[in-house]
């Protein structure tokens, strides 16, 4: 059986795993992702130079950013990684490289292993401090002529919004899980507003404020979804991300569609409802998902 060691680049974690060629983890372990290029470089260096032995096969890797074949082109919350080529850096482990954008990374993951698995037409959307997403359309992720299909953050929900801040008014912000759970938090008076578990405690228990916020977020990844819908028409929509591990979360954006499109007879009658369903993988979704692009694009397997 081959081995493959696969990365995935967070903003706040650097995820690693050795997996074999059939998707199933070995070993994995993570570190504190460095804010500065050269730290970072060398981090990733020392990660290789332990784990990308003689039995390794390929290296695998994911990262925030639009990427083009290997090379980083802004790299999102590490803007640091523009121009970085990792396929280039290591060419001297004579192994194949590749390298993927995180949110098609997710996609691929479900697709090949997961919730969308057989399904031809589908669509994944993860949440987190952005929201990230892979669309595959007759069996082929769909990358786009300058390889930024899929950024889902920069969908605009609010065209009226005052633009006093850099990314107001976008996907990215408006329907940011990070950015929830502090409303939460803030409106709780919780000292920790990053406390996800505190805030899903309210909602859960009924929380009026938490209840308003949460159903508010719902709504607009239920419009999310709908424009998305009308645009490729697919089967099925994985939500991931930290909070799709909470079951109201799917539960309630089913009802906000089924809402929103009660009220609009139009838009019932014309466009099929695709499923929505959360992600199997979860936190671990990258980790497949850019293994399976190395095997994809590198090692001939079959999308």
């Amino acid at each position: 059986m081959k081995n493959y060691v696969s990365i995935d680049i967070g903003g706040t974690e650097i995820k690693c795993a050795r997996l074999d060629e059939a998707g199933n983890i070995l070993d994995k372990w993570k570190i504190a992702t460095p804010h500065e290029k050269r730290s970072f470089l060398r981090r990733i260096d020392r990660i290789i130079k332990d784990h990308c032995v003689k039995e390794i096969k390929g290296l695998a890797i994911c990262a925030p950013g639009k990427i083009e074949k290997t090379e980083i082109h802004f790299g999102g919350s590490l803007p640091f990684l523009e121009g970085v080529d990792f396929a280039q850096l290591y060419q001297y482990l004579h192994i194949p490289v590749a390298v993927i954008n995180d949110g098609k990374a997710a996609a691929l993951a479900e697709e090949w292993l997961g919730s969308l698995k057989d399904v031809k037409n589908c669509a994944a959307i993860i949440l987190g401090t952005a929201v990230g997403g892979g669309i595959i359309v007759n069996g082929q992720l769909l990358n786009g002529i300058h390889y930024q299909a899929g950024e889902i953050s920069f969908m605009q929900l609010n065209c009226h919004a005052e633009h006093d801040e850099e990314f107001k008014g976008f996907v990215g912000q408006d329907i940011s899980a990070v950015y929830m759970v502090n409303k939460i938090n803030e409106a709780l008076g919780n000292g920790d507003i990053n406390n996800g578990f505190a805030a899903f405690k309210a909602i859960n228990c009924g929380n009026i404020k938490a209840v308003k916020i949460f159903n508010e977020f719902c709504y607009k990844l239920a419009l999310l979804i709908m424009n998305i819908q009308a645009i490729v028409d697919v089967q099925r929509i994985a939500i991931g991300g930290g909070i799709s591990a909470q079951p109201i979360l799917v539960k309630q954006v089913n009802r906000a569609y089924d809402e929103i499109v009660d009220y609009c007879p139009l838009y019932k009658k014309t466009l099929v409802k695709p499923e929505i369903v959360n992600t199997k993988f979860k936190n671990d979704a990258n980790l497949y998902g850019a293994l399976y692009n190395l095997l994809v694009h590198v090692n001939g397997e079959k999308l």
